[in-house]
């Protein structure tokens, strides 16, 4: 590693130099637009998002059945896209930044209640369809309610799926999988919290737990589902499917923004920003509103000091060969979801091309934005979720972040803007839990 280390470039020396001082940085990606124009969509991308969306579709009345909580947007998983001018006014009581902001709140996703029952419930979803078709329980006009019927779930019995996880992951995949019938095993890292541990065992899921950390998990889940050819293993490092249906996110969001009446071109630019793990579930998403909007929107990655994974893989250019433990960092983080040492392979190459940057935020501030979100607007979200919240603030009113916009020639535009954090859990959090992070964020504001 030491010679990994001594190769780099000076840029790169100086992010890990600052990365392991663990303090609150922001980086814009030098790689963005190098590999050819953002505004050049493709259109095979495009017609791979519609084909995720048209299997959830399809899986619509199956969801609806299951999932009465999905009635509301026939048995569609859908978050709702909210202003949130109140936490605005308290977050940049300056108002540096221009334009509108918004929450996109996956913290009230049906079914488990975060970003994960996107990407993980719609991997399981295609792997159920891919058996129905095998076993003939199905063709694809049918009507999906009939795999709940006890004589299917008996086919899907004779299969298991496995999955890696700091807890929500597993928590979707866990309670999908149960659901339709699969042998469930959600192998999780000790940063998962106990809660959802309870809530899948709760439902008949195997919970294995490790005393280390997620890319732990996630090799043990990995080799134990090699030894099971009629087991199916939820790779959160390397699942194409994962990634495919995190992306009709940006489908979904495309639809409300038109809702709203918000334009999104050179002179209405979109900026987005979202919690960061591994990557994978921010990757999906990124990279589908790149194939939406090309060159008009700016994603960024928000992760902890502790762990910011996808940052130093980019930056370094090392990707998945180059962990936070390399550099000194613990890995250690309250927010558990994004407690992640090293980042994806596939996802840093997927977004390396298009993203804007990546930001770093400490665990306080994260219960201090909890909190202050809580007294604003009333929403209450997990930790993890509050990641990205800074973002529109760190650009607008740091110096990095305004001679970066100065060199984009967005200065002038930024008031006709819209910004996007996305929340990304929350909503199954105990209440005795929550009432916790809201007092602990209390005393961080003091």
């Amino acid at each position: 590693m030491d010679d990994l280390l001594k190769n780099l470039s000076n840029e790169a020396k100086e992010i890990i130099s600052l990365l392991r001082k663990q303090e609150e940085i922001i980086w814009f990606n030098p790689q963005r637009g190098k590999q050819g124009s953002l505004n050049t969509v493709d259109q095979k991308s495009v017609a791979d998002m519609q084909e995720a969306a048209e299997r959830l579709q399809r899986f619509a009345p199956w969801i609806e059945l299951n999932f009465p909580a999905t009635a509301a947007d026939n048995g569609l998983i859908e978050s709702p896209l909210v202003p949130i001018r109140l936490m605005q006014k308290v977050l940049d009581p300056e108002a540096e930044v221009k334009g509108q902001l918004y929450l996109k709140r996956d913290d009230i996703l049906p079914v488990s209640g975060s970003i994960k029952a996107r990407g993980g419930i719609y991997e399981i979803l295609k792997l159920a369809e891919t058996i129905a078709l095998k076993h003939q329980l199905i063709s694809l006009a049918d009507n999906y309610a009939v795999l709940s019927s006890p004589e299917n779930k008996r086919v899907f019995s004779d299969y298991s799926v496995a999955v890696g996880s700091t807890g929500n992951l597993g928590l979707s995949v866990g309670i999908i999988s149960a659901q339709l019938g699969f042998q469930t095993t959600v192998h999780m890292s000790s940063d998962a919290r106990e809660w959802k541990k309870v809530k899948l065992r709760s439902l008949g899921v195997e919970v294995i737990e490790y005393d280390d950390d997620y890319s732990k998990a996630v090799a043990e889940g990995r080799k134990s589902a090699e030894a099971d050819p009629n087991c199916h293993f939820v790779d959160d490092e390397n699942s194409e499917d994962l990634f495919m249906g995190y992306s009709v996110a940006a489908l979904r969001l495309q639809h409300q923004l038109k809702e709203l009446g918000v334009i999104v071109d050179k002179d209405h630019p979109l900026f987005v920003y979202i919690p960061c793990g591994v990557g994978t579930g921010p990757g999906g998403v990124g990279w589908g509103l790149r194939h939406l909007y090309g060159g008009n929107v700016y994603v960024f990655f928000a992760e902890p000091t502790q762990s910011p994974c996808v940052l130093l893989g980019l930056a370094t250019g090392l990707h998945d060969k180059i962990s936070v433990y390399d550099i000194g960092l613990s890995g250690k983080t309250e927010a558990d979801g994004l407690a992640v040492s090293r980042a994806s392979r596939p996802v840093c190459e997927k977004l390396e091309p298009s993203l804007a940057g990546c930001l770093t935020i400490e665990d306080r501030h994260l219960y201090s934005l909890l909190s202050m979100l809580e007294e604003s607007e009333g929403i209450r979200l997990e930790p993890s979720a509050l990641a990205g919240m800074p973002g529109p603030v760190v650009l607008s009113s740091s110096n990095e972040g305004r001679a970066w916009l100065a060199e984009n020639n967005l200065t002038d535009v930024m008031k006709d803007a819209t910004h996007i954090v996305w929340s990304t859990g929350g909503s199954m959090v105990p209440p005795e839990e929550m009432q916790e992070f809201i007092a602990r964020g209390r005393q961080e504001m003091q």
